[in-house]
């Protein structure tokens, strides 16, 4: 009933496992929703299944652990070299928010150590079997690095969950695949009631911002998702800059997890796909005008630069991280500008800006909006209403059974209407917890 938080339960006679374990994103800060109970028990789960390393679908991997489960972790090799580092990421920001809120911490390093100790590395197209009468098989959804959907195959079904789809025709990943075959899909939704621009326009839109906005001396904030959000912007800069479609100002990465995840994508390019053959064997998310600012007193420091500039930081949806002390510098700056490159969920500072409020309040302090604000949906990771319907007809077979979830109400009702125009008309929008026998 919601974006993020993703997790469904999956029970047969003989076994039980889960498809992916994520937290709920974009509440206040001192929600308790990530410290509720499961909505089964963790002793009873013979295995996990994660479709890709965002956290709204790992963040409470340590918590099941905690909580009693000893199975083991299934997802493919780059995803389990990033849910490492975003979870170690975010033991360290719930540590300060509970300091801030006196809400107890949801996990603890021995309980992440545990976890990232049961994670199993599969590759795509290799069939295992994650508990008693089942067949898991992950397969490329072009998200994120190392992202994928999951058929798992029992008494005789196919059921398919969709983890987040890709959008389409993105410069540094492999397309999404086709479903070849599908009894079930449980699909997302994130951008159900969309579409995105052309991703043509979004190289020309990003340049054209950059340079209307350095052009008048001011400073462009991209709060950008640390994993591939990040990379991609980066990949197109560089390419922006090479064919000098904008100036080379100083251009600041100030986000220590995007710095730690963009060593994977070096580690892992062989997941990768380029529509550039200049970024083939060279350093494809770097040019000289970028400084990488790992310390607190480096970004600090970044303030002290009066130059035009370009500062990309975490976190996407505005609701903490580093991209918040620029805010508080440039965001009533009416000369500067901030560019939303990413879905931005209900509540969220984020959300309230792009719908157009005058002011926010930033560590307790009322900022006033009077920078630029400009949205490029382009940028988005996920695929938009076009690319999913067209991904849920399989290659054989009848259009299948499809839940809708991972998506908001409106845009799930919007979404399943625009299904039944494209002969996919089995759609069921569950509520939280419900459950269904196949």
């Amino acid at each position: 009933e919601q974006v993020t938080g993703s997790c469904f339960f999956l029970e047969t006679d003989g076994a039980k496992i889960i498809v992916d374990c994520g937290a709920v994103q974009g509440e206040r800060m001192c929600s308790k929703t990530n410290l509720e109970d499961f909505a089964f028990d963790p002793k009873t789960i013979d295995a996990v299944l994660v479709t890709h390393a965002h956290f709204d679908h790992t963040g409470r991997l340590p918590q099941l652990v905690a909580r009693g489960f000893a199975g083991k972790i299934f997802m493919t090799p780059p995803t389990k070299g990033i849910t490492d580092i975003v979870l170690e990421d975010s033991l360290n920001v719930m540590r300060d928010n509970a300091k801030k809120c006196g809400d107890a911490v949801p996990f603890n390093s021995n309980e992440l150590a545990i976890a990232l100790s049961r994670m199993v590395g599969v590759n795509y197209h290799t069939a295992f079997q994650p508990a008693p009468g089942m067949t898991a098989t992950f397969f490329d959804a072009g998200h994120i690095l190392g992202s994928s959907f999951i058929a798992v195959d029992v008494d005789g079904k196919r059921i398919v969950f969709s983890g987040d789809i890709g959008n389409s025709d993105v410069p540094i990943l492999p397309d999404t695949e086709a479903i070849s075959h599908a009894d079930v899909v449980v699909c997302e939704s994130t951008y159900g009631s969309k579409d995105h621009e052309p991703m043509a326009f979004r190289s020309d839109a990003l340049a054209e911002f950059v340079r209307t906005v350095i052009g008048r001396g001011g400073t462009v904030l991209i709060p950008a998702f640390s994993v591939e959000r990040t990379q991609e912007i980066l990949y197109e800069l560089d390419l922006l800059i090479t064919a000098k479609k904008i100036p080379a100002v100083p251009f600041y990465l100030d986000s220590p997890l995007a710095i730690r995840a963009t060593a994977l994508y070096h580690e892992y390019a062989s997941y990768l796909h380029f529509d550039h053959p200049a970024s083939m064997g060279g350093d494809f998310f770097a040019f000289p005008s970028l400084h990488s600012t790992l310390s607190q007193s480096e970004s600090m420091a970044i303030n002290n630069d009066r130059r035009p500039k370009v500062i990309i930081a975490g976190n996407g949806m505005m609701t903490g991280g580093r991209i918040l002390h620029h805010m508080t510098r440039y965001l009533s700056d009416e000369k500067s500008g901030l560019l939303i490159v990413g879905f931005q969920a209900p509540f969220t500072m984020g959300r309230q800006i792009q719908e157009g409020a005058k002011s926010v309040t930033i560590h307790g302090e009322r900022v006033a909006v009077a920078a630029t604000v400009h949205t490029i949906e382009a940028f988005s990771a996920h695929g938009d209403r076009q690319k999913i319907a067209k991904w849920l007809h399989p290659k054989t077979g009848a259009a299948p059974k499809v839940f809708l979830t991972h998506g908001e109400n409106d845009t799930k009702a919007s979404f399943k209407t625009y299904l039944a125009q494209h002969d996919i008309t089995d759609v069921t929008i569950p509520k939280v917890t419900q459950m269904f026998e196949l």
